[in-house]
């Protein structure tokens, strides 16, 4: 009976649409986040957006910032911050990897997504990326336009 209830809760899966316009990704990884009791009610519910975040390193740490969790409507007293910052968990090879290849000029660590395990963990997918040129957003456009187009077409 345990298993049944699994089967039956909401898949989260929640998408920086804009990271991948806006960038161009070369690495990713798993990552995952130190989060306070109600943060993780939010996340179940669906209510985070991603769409300002950003990871940076302190200390040899990585934590990410601007991730918005709305605070959770059931709690009375002990609430979190929605926008607080949040300390992501990686092995510290994976770390070591990450933070040398982010000292690279023009490379930035963007959350791509968030979901819940299998186990029932909130996990952050994070990518190294490279910020577009305007001409190769416009190609991805262009693409996008022409891939619509052939759809319409197969109809």
């Amino acid at each position: 009976m345990g298993n049944d209830k699994k089967k039956f809760e909401k898949i989260i899966n929640i998408r920086n649409k804009k990271a991948s316009f806006e960038f161009e990704f070369i690495d990713t990884f798993v990552a995952g986040i130190v989060l306070k009791g109600t943060e993780i009610k939010s996340i179940r519910e669906g209510k985070v957006s991603l769409t300002e975040a950003y990871c940076y390193f302190k200390k040899g740490e990585l934590f990410i910032k601007q991730m918005h969790i709305a605070p959770y409507s059931m709690a009375a007293n002990y609430n979190h911050d929605a926008v607080r910052e949040r300390k992501l968990l990686l092995s510290k090879k994976e770390l070591d990897k990450l933070e040398s290849k982010f000292e690279e000029k023009g490379l930035s660590i963007i959350p791509v997504r968030i979901f819940i395990n299998d186990k029932g963990l909130a996990k952050v997918e994070i990518a190294l990326g490279r910020g577009k040129k305007l001409h190769d957003k416009r190609q991805d456009i262009k693409t996008k336009d022409i891939k619509r187009e052939l759809d319409r077409m197969q109809f």
